[in-house]
C-alpha cells in the first residue's frame, strides 16, 4: 500500500561525514561502480525526514553553474554525472573541438608540452571557444611501470580551471588497471592471446603497417573482427616486413577500462571542488603532495612508503600535513632498505 511517505534517497558518505544526495538510485548505482576505492566511500540509503551533518568546510560553490568539457571522445558520460551530482555543476561539450591538435596516441601528431601544460591548455581552449569562465580537461598518459617496465601503467590527469577565482585543480591518478599494449601479427590467428588481453572487441583496435614507408597508413577504432581483419590483410600487404602492428586504442570513447578512470577522477574532482579552505574559503582543498618516510617497524629506519599527507588551497598559501588515511604509523621490514636492502 502506497502510505504517500517521500522516497528514500541513496546518500554517498565521505569520511569527513558530508553527504551527496543521489536519486533516482539507478544513478546512485552508477556513480558507485568503480568510483569508489576501498574505506573511501559506503553507500546508505536515507530514511525519510533524516539529516545528515554536513561539516562547515562542504559548501555547493558551483550549484547552477556550467563548466565546459574540451572533448571529442566521449568523456562527458564519465565525468558528467559525478559532477552534476555532487555540485551540481552541469557539463557542456562544443561541437567541433578539435582536441587532437594538442597531440594524438598514434603519434601523428606529436604532444608539445608535459601532460599538465597541455590539459591545462586544453580547458583553457574550450572556455575560449565558448566564453565560460569553467573549464575542464583531461589528458592521459600511457607507457612501461617505471617501477617493473614490463607491465604497463596509465596516468591521467583531470583538471578544472575558474576563471572567477584565478584558481585551478588538478587531480591524478596512477593505476596498472590498463590494457595499454600492442603485438605484430600476419594473420588474425597470430593474435589470438593478445586480443584476450586488450578486452577486445569492447575495446577497440588500432592497425597499421610494422615496417616500410606506408606506415602512415593507419586504421583507428576496431571494433569487430570483420574490419580488423580487413586492416591486417591491408597492412600486412604493404609492410617490408609482413607484419602488421596492432596497438590498443586508448582514445577514451574506444577504451571502457580508460572511461573508469576517468570516473573515479571526476567523483574525486567533485570532493576537492566540495571543500573549503579552511584559511580562505575558497574551494579546491585537498591532498596535493606526499612525504615520504614512513619508518621501519624494527630499526625506525625511514622507507620510501608515504609517512604524511599534504593538503593544500588552490587559491591562498595555506597548506599542512596528516597522517596517513589508514593509520599506519610504521613500515614492515621487508620495505626498509637496512633490513631487506
Amino acid at each position: 500500500m502506497d502510505t504517500g511517505s517521500p522516497r528514500p534517497d541513496f546518500r554517498l558518505l565521505f569520511r569527513n561525514d558530508s553527504a551527496v544526495s543521489v536519486s533516482p538510485p539507478a544513478l546512485a548505482e552508477q556513480l558507485w561502480k568503480g568510483l569508489a576505492g576501498p574505506g573511501r566511500f559506503k553507500l546508505r540509503r536515507q530514511k525519510a525526514g533524516r539529516v545528515l551533518r554536513k561539516p562547515s568546510h562542504y559548501a555547493r560553490h558551483y550549484e547552477g553553474c556550467t563548466a565546459v568539457l574540451c572533448t571529442k571522445h566521449g568523456k562527458e558520460a564519465a565525468i558528467a554525472p559525478p559532477l552534476r551530482a555532487m555540485l551540481g555543476l552541469a557539463v557542456y561539450v562544443p561541437a567541433g573541438m578539435d582536441t587532437d591538435i594538442l597531440g594524438t596516441f598514434t603519434g601523428e601528431i606529436e604532444r608539445v608540452g608535459t601532460p599538465l601544460e597541455v590539459v591545462i591548455r586544453k580547458a583553457r581552449m574550450g572556455m575560449d571557444a565558448t566564453g565560460l569562465p569553467f573549464g575542464l580537461a583531461s589528458e592521459g598518459s600511457f607507457g612501461p611501470d617505471p617501477r617493473i617496465p614490463f607491465i604497463p601503467v596509465h596516468h591521467e590527469l583531470l583538471v578544472f580551471v575558474d576563471e572567477q577565482r584565478q584558481l585551478q585543480v588538478v587531480e591524478q591518478l596512477v593505476t596498472n588497471r590498463t590494457n595499454y599494449g600492442h603485438s605484430t601479427a600476419a594473420s588474425l590467428e597470430d593474435l589470438a592471446a593478445f586480443l584476450d588481453r586488450a578486452g577486445f572487441p569492447s575495446h577497440a583496435l588500432v592497425v597499421r603497417p610494422n615496417t616500410g614507408p606506408e606506415t602512415q597508413l593507419l586504421y583507428k577504432g576496431l571494433r569487430t573482427v570483420g574490419a580488423l581483419e580487413e586492416a591486417l590483410r591491408e597492412c600486412v600487404s604493404v609492410s617490408d616486413d609482413g607484419l602488421a602492428r596492432v596497438e590498443t586504442d586508448m582514445r577514451a570513447h574506444m577504451n571502457p577500462l580508460r572511461l573508469a578512470v576517468l570516473r573515479r577522477l571526476a567523483f574525486r574532482l567533485g570532493c576537492r571542488l566540495r571543500t573549503q579552505c579552511p584559511s580562505c574559503g575558497s574551494p579546491g582543498w585537498g591532498v596535493v603532495d606526499v612525504i615520504k618516510g614512513l619508518p621501519c617497524e624494527q630499526c625506525g629506519y625511514p622507507t620510501e612508503l608515504v609517512s604524511e599527507l599534504v593538503e593544500a588551497c588552490p587559491c591562498c598559501a595555506y597548506r599542512r600535513n596528516r597522517p596517513r588515511d589508514d593509520g599506519r604509523r610504521t613500515a614492515s621490514a621487508g620495505d626498509c632498505p637496512r633490513c631487506n636492502p
